[in-house]
């Protein structure tokens, strides 16, 4: 796990300018404490930081190949690194190190661009080929490891995290026209990102660079868009996930430093648990963070798990107060808005698992691959009613409009049903669980006809039309594209500030094709969601946590923001700081904070948007320290 960063002039006269390089580059300096490198030729400059994981001594980058025709910097694990050295020795490729980095330089002078589509990983990587002046850059499939871009007419630039491109003089300013999309999904699906001519590298992505063509990206992987009719019974597809499950853990073991586990207590993190414990040569480590508040503590659940599989187990418990004090720096370090409040108590077991080792292993992806998400649950109910109320005609229109006139203590229960919902995934899936619906938008943005141009669900229905499968499948299928991949980004950004790695087993790109093609009654049936998943694991997790509903890093964030960290609202959102942007409505944005103090409405997910996107403006487009106490 590492950081790289890179600078192309597009100028085949123009010099690097090391300095600017090694700013770049020592940004990420918590990416990579244990090393440092560049690499500069001309217009060229790559730059790295390294967490040692493999070959401690030999994996230093950049690395280049034996003749000096390529040279690389690259973040991630390449897990079958060590299958594919044999049959490149074969062909004549002589290694000097033990390192993964090396195999992508062999296999590119073999297959090119194609390399990437025989590596099993998580990966980002940069590979600058001197022989023909192009530059690579690929991102593993799911979008595990981050890499972002800009491009003017004087150079191109990469990096693992944003904050290296403003190093290296990119000037920060807000992309307006990402907001709605934020406001409703939480994240930017598309290749954009909140600043304005910076991009991401999509996940399954390659980008070629020349001077005679410019940027050429390449989509070289997809998930499967038709399931699976074979006959096979839950048993044996039960047998197949554990099968590849366990190939998978024992492949992401690789390692010369010492791994553990982050432990929530759930079914995906208990199952991993103990698949890996009997794999450790010394007793599997253990981590757990959880608050005091009982209704967003797991604690006794990860106790639980340990104790069934034998492992050295440790927590952290986090105050309100250690919540909002960490937040100003994390938002930095995640470079945009924060998404999710889960994004806090993720970095803080992070730094305790960073003090005992140096790669965890979680269970992120779980939930997209076998539904877990109680809201697919939801959508497919309402979707079922929905499709029995369209035969009534226009006796849907009336019963519509009875619910909407229901008095408000009754509206919870019908105002996310498909009463008063339009019929279609884009009403009953996107809208309805979108922190911000457009009614919403349209009531609190300034100028809703300019900033609604853009329908904000526009890249996840486009996933939803790839698939032929049932409304599951298709839900499943645009959320491992969209919503996962935010929830990875947090996952490395908040980790990785912490200098620990972490590995995603359910993301084995192998397992995630074989349960994508699987029919979506073997994952959720009835009320049991991830049923397949459940059976695969059943022998080996304790009933207790079987059973249990998933909780998935709860934050009691509406209560505080109510009581005790009500100022951080009032600094955040209804200052006149804050209102004075123009993004939003004063006098609905201080609606909606009125309706959460008083207790009519838990407005805590959309304040904390707010609060996010102010806190962001502040740090990276006013400059101000990451390190400011937001009780001052």
């Amino acid at each position: 796990m590492c950081g790289i960063v890179g600078i192309i002039a597009l100028d085949p006269r123009a010099v690097v300018d090391r300095a600017r390089l090694e700013r770049m580059r020592d940004s990420l300096r918590h990416r990579g404490p244990d090393g440092e490198g560049a690499w500069l030729e001309g217009p060229v400059g790559l730059g790295h930081r390294r967490l040692a994981i493999v070959d401690l001594q030999g994996g230093q980058q950049p690395m280049r190949s034996a003749d000096g025709a390529t040279c690389i910097v690259f973040n991630g694990e390449i897990y079958n690194h060590a299958r594919l050295r044999g049959p490149l020795e074969g062909l004549g490729h002589r290694y000097r190190t033990r390192s993964d980095t090396e195999t992508i330089l062999h296999l590119y002078e073999e297959r090119g661009e194609r390399c990437v589509e025989e590596l099993a990983g998580m990966f980002a990587f940069a590979l600058w080929d001197r022989r023909t002046s192009e530059l690579l850059l690929a991102r593993d499939r799911l979008g595990i490891k981050p890499l972002y871009y800009a491009i003017d007419e004087r150079e191109l630039l990469f990096a693992s995290e944003i904050k290296a491109l403003l190093a290296a003089g990119v000037r920060p300013e807000l992309d307006a026209s990402v907001l709605p999309e934020f406001l409703a999904s939480r994240y930017i699906a598309s290749d954009r990102t909140f600043f304005r001519g910076i991009r991401k590298l999509l996940p399954g992505r390659t980008l070629r660079w020349t001077r005679e063509g410019g940027l050429c990206e390449r989509r070289y992987w997809r998930l499967p868009v038709e399931t699976d009719s074979s006959d096979a019974t839950m048993s044996d597809r039960a047998a197949e996930v554990r099968a590849l499950l366990t190939s998978a853990v024992r492949s992401q073991l690789m390692s010369d430093v010492p791994l553990g586990l982050l432990l929530s207590g759930g079914l995906d993190s208990s199952g991993l648990a103990a698949l890996m414990a009997p794999m450790m040569r010394e007793p599997l480590q253990t981590f757990s963070v959880g608050f005091a508040e009982a209704e967003a503590n797991e604690l006794d659940y990860a106790r639980l798990a340990a104790r069934a599989v034998g492992s050295v187990h440790r927590e952290v418990m986090l105050s309100p107060a250690q919540f909002f004090d960490a937040l100003p720096s994390l938002v930095w370090h995640e470079d945009e808005p924060m998404a999710f409040p889960s994004s806090v108590p993720l970095h803080f077991v992070a730094r305790l698992a960073r003090q005992h080792v140096k790669v965890v292993l979680t269970g992120e992806g779980a939930d997209e691959l076998f539904l877990g998400y109680n809201r697919y649950r939801v959508t497919a109910w309402n979707a079922r009613l929905s499709h029995g109320l369209g035969a009534l005609g226009p006796g849907r229109d009336l019963l519509g409009r009875l619910a909407k006139r229901l008095p408000r203590r009754l509206r919870r229960y019908t105002d996310r049903s498909f009463l008063a919902l339009g019929p279609g995934l884009r009403a009953l899936f996107y809208e309805n669980f979108a922190v911000f619906a457009e009614p919403l938008q349209e009531m609190i943005l300034a100028r809703p006809g300019e900033q609604l141009a853009l329908d904000p669900y526009a890249v996840g229905l486009g996933m939803l039309a790839e698939h032929g499968g049932d409304d599951l499948d298709r839900m499943s299928h645009a959320d491992l594209q969209t919503y996962l991949v935010e929830l990875l980004m947090k996952q490395d950004q908040m980790s990785m500030a912490a200098s620990l790695e972490s590995r995603v087993p359910f993301l084995e790109h192998e397992l995630v094709e074989r349960v994508a093609a699987m029919p979506s009654c073997y994952k959720l049936r009835g009320l049991t969601t991830k049923a397949v998943l459940r059976e695969a694991l059943g022998d080996l997790v304790p009933p207790a946590i079987r059973r249990r509903r998933k909780m998935g890093f709860p934050v009691p964030l509406g209560r505080w923001l109510r009581e005790a960290h009500w100022p951080q609202v009032e600094e955040l959102v209804i200052s006149e700081r804050a209102l004075s942007r123009g993004h939003f409505r004063p006098e609905a944005v201080s609606r909606l904070a009125r309706e959460h103090r008083e207790g009519v409405v838990d407005h805590g997910d959309r304040l904390w948007l707010l609060m996010n996107l102010e806190l962001w403006q502040r740090l990276f487009l006013e400059g101000e320290s990451h390190r400011m106490n937001l009780a001052a």
